[in-house]
């Protein structure tokens, strides 16, 4: 058998046919592994038949749904690399990452029909060639192909895979420091050991039922799914994330799992959780941003358990991870390295840091990513003789336990969702009557960061509203200022960069939103 991560399903459906792989949120269907294989083998032959070749880049622009999960496994078992994109992407950001990637292949959901046709209207400024749309209802847009169409024509047989071990898998952009978003590259072996430590370290068993309800072009959504076909597990998947349905979702299916970031745990606890039948969950898995004490000793009082993860799309998810007993006993920390990983927390010079001394989290595995996609110098600079650079400053004590300090590229995490204050501060500064900005995050009670936008002007009469306005269109909902502060002079040092942690000074309170 090879090294590819299709043929993970394609031997899921053989041991477990009839086990439930996919139940849709809203309870509308529901797919054996069978059948889920099945379905992605028709997609497979589809495209083989249209002369995909092996490494070519297939962007997918779905909500969570079949349709993704089958594409994923379809593309992994035929060679071609998957570019999960950001579905709040605006249509400009997804205009550079389809260029960047040499995408030339498109499955978008029904939803996105108005971006996308504005991105095919743009005509060379993408390399997109075939544009497939779940449309529901055999009604593609004129220059689409209906997906199910094209999907349903081809058999159903095993088709032969193509690509393994280090051939890539998927690029999935994050934000860069300097405003442009960056490809992370894995591979099928990156991949496959990303799910083998995941599996190996947390608290999984038999049939587990496994709550999906982050993004799926999210690393810490795509990873779990693959975990879950890997260890036969069931995956419960929400279209988008509601509170009240998720609660309803764990006692009509009888959840034992999931994972979810901190904000999406926190409006759980804000419906009534009480009046629905809990007690099949033991724990959900959670990261991307700190974890509140009260809010895992919420969960802990109803007996379940909040494992907090820390990782990067970089390290395919995996990097450490806390458990359940020992959240309440080190309630600061992301616990210790996953099973096949090593976590090392060192100083300027590359070495060791004392015990407790902080210093940059470095992580290393066969997880890690292999490169940043066409971005030699920014991989030279995070991959250092095997070893990732992660940008973070923890402290890790005599346990092994890692605790999180702050984040040296000044990232602000919103709802799960990675913003990079260079990328607004290069919208701001298009702006006619801006003669300056800079941009930090705020605590939110809702969001965990909201970024707060600090400006000098050039205009007198500009006002907040005015900025918040500009911004719109220009950059995705959860990267947009949610508040604006005008000041005279933004703080540098004699080389010219912005004093980020005299601003955090400065603006210290709580976001209103």
């Amino acid at each position: 058998m090879k090294n590819n991560l299709g043929l993970f399903l394609t031997k899921r459906a053989f041991l477990s046919p009839d086990l439930e792989a996919y139940v849709e949120g809203d309870g509308s269907f529901r797919l054996t592994y069978r059948e889920l294989n099945a379905s992605s083998n028709r997609l497979a032959n589809a495209f083989l038949a249209d002369g995909i070749e092996k490494g070519e880049r297939v962007g997918l622009l779905l909500m969570n749904s079949r349709e993704f999960m089958e594409s994923y496994f379809a593309l992994a078992k035929v060679g071609a690399v998957v570019v999960p994109l950001n579905w709040r992407l605006v249509a400009d950001e997804l205009e550079f990452i389809l260029k960047d990637s040499g995408t030339r292949r498109l499955i978008f959901g029904n939803e996105f029909v108005d971006t996308v046709a504005e991105l095919q209207s743009r005509g060379d400024k993408t390399d997109v060639q075939q544009w497939l749309q779940v449309s529901g209802d055999d009604d593609a847009a004129y220059f689409a192909t209906d997906y199910v169409s094209f999907r349903d024509q081809a058999s159903d047989v095993e088709p032969e895979a193509r690509g393994s071990d280090e051939d890539m898998l998927y690029i999935m952009y994050t934000s860069g420091t300097t405003g442009l978003p960056k490809g992370v590259v894995h591979t099928h072996h990156s991949a496959i050991w990303g799910l083998v430590t995941i599996g190996a370290t947390a608290e999984y068993q038999d049939k587990d039922r496994y709550l999906a309800c982050l993004p799926m072009f999210h690393v810490g959504a795509l990873t779990p799914l693959a975990v879950n076909v890997w260890r036969g597990a069931t995956n419960i998947v929400m279209r988008t994330f509601d509170p009240v349905r998720a609660w309803q979702l764990i006692e009509e299916e009888k959840i034992t799992t999931g994972l979810a970031v901190p904000a999406m745990l926190n409006f759980m606890m804000q419906v009534p959780y009480d009046q629905h039948d809990y007690s099949t969950l033991r724990w959900m898995m959670t990261g991307a941003a700190p974890v509140p004490v009260s809010l895992t000793k919420q969960y802990h009082d109803l007996g379940i358990g909040l494992l907090q993860v820390y990782g990067l799309t970089e390290s395919c998810g995996p990097a450490c991870l806390m458990d359940a007993d020992n959240a309440l006993r080190k309630p600061d920390s992301t616990g210790r390295a996953f099973f096949h990983t090593e976590i090392r927390v060192v100083d300027d010079d590359g070495q060791n840091c004392a015990t407790g001394e902080a210093g940059e989290v470095w992580v290393k595995g066969a997880h890690i990513m292999r490169e940043y996609w066409n971005r030699p110098d920014a991989t030279a600079e995070t991959l250092v003789d095997g070893w990732l650079r992660t940008g973070d400053v923890a402290t890790m004590d005599d346990e092994g336990f890692v605790s999180i300090q702050d984040r040296i590229k000044d990232m602000i995490i919103s709802g799960g969702e990675n913003v990079y204050p260079a990328e607004i501060e290069g919208v701001l500064a298009s702006h006619p009557g801006i003669a300056e900005a800079a941009v930090i995050g705020q605590t939110s009670e809702k969001w965990g960061e909201s970024p707060l936008a600090i400006v000098v002007r050039s205009d007198d009469s500009l006002t907040e509203a005015d900025v918040i306005n500009f911004c719109q269109g220009k950059l995705a909902g959860f990267k947009q200022p949610k508040a604006v502060v005008f000041v005279d002079e933004i703080p540098r040092n004699p080389s010219g960069k912005i004093l980020k942690r005299v601003l955090r000074e400065q603006f210290p309170k709580e976001a209103s939103v």
